[in-house]
């Protein structure tokens, strides 16, 4: 079987939870560091599937990577090879395809309800899920790729996640948390957060607060999306 690629573009934003999950499932993935320098593979159909990660950078930076991921992305989608977004990784997918990415009126901090707008993707991506909180870090925002279904949003960012062709997924939300994300995120970020949560940014304390539970909640959210998405890879 040929490798799930994850494209990491910050040493504080690996794979995390998805990693956890291929490995369970026993896909094998091969991790291509970006922060570290690594090349852009040119060939999409030597994947299973490809998964982008979270960074702290915009889409809009003039960063050396971005035309080339962006051009793997879209032979990918073209090639019917699976892509999944977090965050960054949405954002980055949508761009390829045309959409906008901008500042975001409303940034949003910590854990947010997303809703799920679209009827036959709550049971064939959510569980049946009318929504559920996700964990949220983001001053950008995409607008909607041509020929995506808007699948989640909020009140906040109408926009947070769409799927392409039943296959394809981008999230502005992040789903693959775990603890030693949260803990790293609020320490190298810790003067992002408000002393005082408001609706759409939370306090380190907040976003600490029932932490175990609001994972083990998340993940098996996260481990159904993965589940369907897996389904669409190439063999």
């Amino acid at each position: 079987m040929r490798p799930v690629v994850i494209f990491r573009f910050s040493p504080t934003e690996g794979p995390a939870h998805f990693s956890e999950w291929l490995d369970r499932e026993g896909v094998p993935w091969q991790l291509i560091a970006i922060d570290e320098g690594a090349a852009v593979p040119d060939d999409a159909n030597a994947f299973a599937g490809i998964g982008l990660m979270g960074g702290p950078m915009s889409v809009n930076d003039p960063l050396p990577w971005v035309a080339p991921i962006q051009g793997l992305i879209r032979d990918a989608i073209g090639d019917s090879v699976p892509v999944l977004g977090h965050c960054l990784g949405g954002q980055l997918m949508a761009q390829a395809l045309g959409a906008k990415v901008s500042k975001a009126s409303i940034p949003e901090v910590g854990w947010l309800h997303v809703d799920v707008c679209d009827e036959s993707a709550r049971d064939e991506w959510f569980g049946g899920l009318p929504r559920f909180a996700a964990f949220q870090w983001h001053y950008d925002a995409f607008e909607l790729p041509p020929m995506a279904t808007r699948v989640l949003t909020n009140d906040f960012n109408v926009n947070q996640a769409y799927v392409i062709d039943d296959r394809h997924v981008g999230f502005q939300c992040h789903i693959e948390m775990t603890r030693d994300l949260v803990e790293t995120w609020c320490r190298l970020g810790g003067d992002e957060l408000p002393a005082r949560s408001n609706a759409h940014l939370q306090s380190e304390a907040d976003i600490k607060s029932d932490l175990t539970a609001r994972l083990a909640a998340l993940n098996a959210v996260a481990d159904g999306i993965y589940a369907r998405w897996a389904r669409g890879m190439k063999h």
